[in-house]
């Protein structure tokens, strides 16, 4: 079988000019943690969302003035349209990455393949799991945050502060009793 048969097609990408902003901007939007870099079609690298926080947030760049060929990663895996999937598992095994862009013979970005694509296709059945698990949940945090005034439901049942940071615990606004973290403006 070919990853062609397995790959997801119409993948979203984003241009190395563009700002980091913009690049966590669409990666929100789409609810995807990677976006590929092209430059026209070709692909000329990957940039995550761990990148944005280590190479360029971390690091103290604005998201504004960035550009993601600043902190994308450029050397990345890619593999043809017409490998076997036997053998991306492996190399994706090997390599420990979760994707890996799809390309033609000529360097452009026709899809991408992921661990979920490919467990789907070697266990019959787990493709409702995996697709409940990749869908975006049923409700947007910031949806609650922004009606509910700029904060979370519910009040916290304990809190300290610790360099520059309210620690909050209690019922949040989701039941879920956990953490909630918030600058301390104080």
């Amino acid at each position: 079988m070919q990853v062609s048969d397995v790959m997801t097609t119409n993948v979203a990408t984003i241009s190395p000019y563009a700002s980091v902003c913009e690049a966590a901007q669409k990666m929100d939007d789409l609810n995807v943690g990677a976006l590929p870099v092209c430059n026209g079609e070709r692909l000329v690298g990957l940039i995550t969302d761990r990148d944005i926080v280590v190479r360029s947030t971390a690091a103290g760049e604005s998201p504004v003035l960035a550009r993601v060929h600043e902190v994308m990663t450029d050397d990345i895996c890619w593999c043809f349209e017409d490998d076997s999937v036997e053998k991306v598992e492996q190399e994706m095994a090997y390599m420990q990455i979760r994707r890996m862009p799809v390309v033609d013979r000529a360097k452009r970005l026709v899809g991408v393949v992921s661990l979920g694509d490919l467990i789907t296709e070697r266990a019959p059945g787990t493709d409702d799991a995996l697709r409940s698990i990749s869908e975006p949940s049923e409700q947007d945090r910031d949806q609650d945050f922004d009606e509910l005034g700029g904060r979370y439901a519910g009040e916290p049942s304990e809190s300290y502060r610790n360099e520059g940071y309210d620690y909050l615990y209690g019922t949040g606004g989701y039941g879920d009793g956990g953490r909630r973290y918030a600058p301390n403006e104080r």
